[in-house]
């Protein structure tokens, strides 16, 4: 069959359209003019004819016999899939995780008795099952089928009813997207095609912009905007390596969120909400770019904030909340260290690293192994713990309350007097204020100074392309929660060492412990790594004191790659295959990730 009947250009969607009013008009066409396409049957046609063709490629895929028409066929359905990546994307946002996931068993444990381990399926899938040395046909097939499956039935389910807000919060989303993913190499894991994919996701967003020219009022912002997506897609020409990702996201990703605010002002757009995004974002590397508020089940407590979060300062340092009044949430999180204490573990009774509190907040996950889901909740493990504080909730509410000025303040600032959630919500509102964006790479990206030595930004590229580690570090905040939507934290199993000298795998099996689950057998979730410079040391058990050691564990691949037994590791590589100069470049970016001062208040 002919590939090319398969293919309609960008050009046809209007004219498809009003191909299917004129025939709808019958003898009233002389009547009454044809109304022009509305903006959400434009993007309807793109977007259904993209999936179509996907799913077209791959049911092709699946008759060949040949791995490198396989191969042909499967590039083609990609680059569909990527054009209907923004709209997917945003409009059905699970199915679009599951169609683009990685080749990595999916484990949900809900609790112990519903856990469901899943095969994954969709592009990561069927791209590494094509390139293995001896391919499974049948397996390739069966994915393929899959996936096809699922592209049919988003096609028949999705609705196309996008209001002007919500096409706002759609671009806005693939932008940051492209900046924090995209050029990463996060979803091509073989072919490292991320840079023309991503030029395929830009033609969609200049789609999408021209759909709603009539909308802009200032025709110099309309085409400010257009030229920059085009000059964007423009400078992804570049050898995967080689591409200059800093200069990337400070000439076209944060000129584009400017311009977009630009946009809803000049199209007086109202938000119903804010997501995790915020609505006014003109730059990824920002204070203001995301929502603390996003993360936390509570997010209508914010009156009196900022009394709250000094009511919760006062509480963190407070060392009569431990049952021996000799331990504060301070006493493990100190300022000077970013909110770490420089030991390897606190005490003797606990065998994992604590924890920087910077940043902290923006994570749906708590916890090294991911078992708490707030930071209120968090705050619960540690008050539990008998080798932290050692108390109750309910004793921690008793001394509170006997202290004549801590009772004063919190029958003030909360009036409900749920008095246990009230002090754990004080504490947490002011762990959310301990970021502040200042770093030496955040001013130099917004263009406050112009510091960043070529060494500095080489290993930020590198750091976001060919060393990988923003295929789980994601920027802006460099943890494993994935942007642009922020609703998932991921877990990683790396196969971390007992010893500095990496001659046995550690004995701490992370998630694991929780549920049992096989397959988490040392899933630990991803921390931040601003501020490492000051988080020695490093790793769940503090196992290497020096940048320098956890640089040569990623280069000579892991757990695996030291020799131990590690069956789901699942880290995005063998070995880097880095030279010195280059795991110095990543050192010496890492640490313009330094926060000029550890502790801001932003309310």
């Amino acid at each position: 069959m002919n590939q090319h009947i398969f293919v309609i250009k960008a050009k046809t969607y209007i004219l498809s359209i009003c191909l299917l009013l004129l025939i709808g008009t019958g003898c009233n066409q002389k009547k009454k003019a044809l109304s022009p396409p509305s903006v959400n049957e434009l993007i309807a046609t793109l977007f259904n004819s993209e999936i179509e063709n996907c799913a077209k490629y791959l049911d092709t895929l699946v008759t060949k016999h040949d791995i490198f028409q396989k191969i042909r066929l499967y590039k083609k359905a990609r680059q569909h899939f990527k054009l209907a990546e923004p709209i997917l994307a945003y409009v059905d946002q699970n199915n679009y995780k599951s169609l683009n996931a990685p080749n990595i068993l999916q484990v949900h444990e809900e609790d112990p008795s519903d856990i469901k381990i899943r095969n994954p399926f969709g592009f990561q899938v069927i791209e590494e099952l094509l390139f293995e040395d001896n391919p499974d046909t049948l397996k390739i097939n069966e994915t393929a089928k899959i996936t096809s499956s699922r592209l049919k039935l988003v096609k028949n389910n999705t609705l196309i009813n996008l209001k002007d807000y919500h096409i706002i919060w759609l671009v806005r989303n693939q932008i940051v997207r492209i900046a924090t993913t995209g050029i990463t190499g996060f979803d091509s894991p073989v072919l490292t095609q991320s840079l023309t994919e991503s030029q395929r996701t830009y033609q969609t967003l200049e789609d999408i912009v021209n759909f709603n020219k009539s909308k802009f009022k200032s025709i110099n912002l309309y085409q400010q905007l257009i030229r920059s997506i085009q000059e964007a897609k423009e400078s992804l020409n570049e050898d995967f390596e080689n591409f200059d990702r800093y200069a990337f996201i400070k000439n076209y990703t944060n000129p584009q969120l400017e311009l977009l605010v630009s946009t809803q002002k000049d199209w007086d757009v109202s938000f119903p909400f804010e997501l995790a995004l915020s609505n006014d974002i003109t730059s990824l590397f920002s204070k203001n770019a995301i929502n603390t508020s996003f993360f936390t089940d509570y997010k209508s407590d914010t009156t009196q904030l900022q009394q709250k979060v000094a009511f919760g300062k006062q509480l963190f340092s407070d060392k009569n909340l431990s049952r021996n009044k000799n331990m504060a949430c301070a006493t493990c999180h100190i300022k000077d260290k970013a909110f770490t204490d420089g030991r390897t573990t606190f005490n003797t009774a606990q065998k994992r690293n604590t924890p920087t509190l910077n940043y902290s907040s923006f994570q749906q996950l708590y916890f090294m192994d991911a078992r708490m889901g707030s930071l209120e909740g968090q705050i619960v493990g540690v008050v539990n713990n008998h080798a932290e504080f050692d108390m109750t909730m309910e004793a921690i509410v008793q001394r509170v309350k006997k202290d004549k000025n801590y009772r004063l303040i919190l029958d003030s600032l909360y009036k409900d007097k749920r008095d246990d959630f009230n002090i754990r919500h004080a504490i947490a509102s002011y762990v959310r204020t301990l970021n502040s964006f200042d770093s030496k790479f955040d001013n130099n990206i917004n263009t406050i100074e112009s510091s960043l030595s070529s060494e500095e930004i080489k290993g930020f590229n590198l750091f976001m392309g060919k060393a990988s580690c923003a295929t789980c570090h994601f920027p802006p905040i460099f943890n494993g929660t994935v942007p642009p939507n922020f609703t998932d934290t991921e877990l990683e199993i790396i196969g971390v060492a007992e010893t500095s000298e990496n001659k046995s795998l550690s004995d701490d099996l992370g998630r694991y412990e929780l549920f049992k689950t096989v397959q988490r057998k040392g899933a630990f979730k991803t921390p931040t790594i601003r501020n490492i410079e000051l988080t020695a040391p490093y790793m769940h058990n503090g196992v290497y004191q020096t940048l320098e050691e956890v640089l040569d564990f990623y280069n000579k691949g892991g757990g695996a790659g030291l020799g131990f037994d590690v069956p789901h590791q699942t880290l995005p590589f063998d070995n880097l295959g880095l030279s010195e100069d280059e795991q110095l470049a990543i050192i010496a970016f890492m640490k313009t990730l330094t926060d000029n001062i550890l502790e801001t208040t932003t309310y």
